[in-house]
């Protein structure tokens, strides 16, 4: 599954030192969300699965996104069709 609300820093090939670590709080933060408790997954948009064959799902807990509570935080931006840098 690929959250589909959201885009986070890259860990596997990251454009700068900032974005590395970025990478490795926002997974860290991930998974402190998602072993919290039951999460629901929710489609968004008419694409079921990304160009891998994952699939897009937001992720909620209570009905708050996961992924809104990465951007809140700063480690992740709002999915906006496209990649922001997160080296600027």
């Amino acid at each position: 599954i690929r959250i589909s609300d959201i885009n986070t820093p890259e860990i596997s090939k990251p454009g700068c030192a900032r974005e590395s670590r970025l990478g490795m709080r926002a997974q860290k933060r991930l998974h402190q969300l998602l072993n919290a408790g039951p999460v629901q997954l929710q489609r968004l948009s008419d694409r079921d699965r990304d160009q891998y064959g994952r699939k897009l799902r937001a992720v909620y807990r209570n009905g708050r996104s996961l992924g809104e509570v990465l951007v809140a935080e700063g480690l992740a931006h709002r999915w906006k069709g496209y990649k922001e840098s997160w080296c600027g």
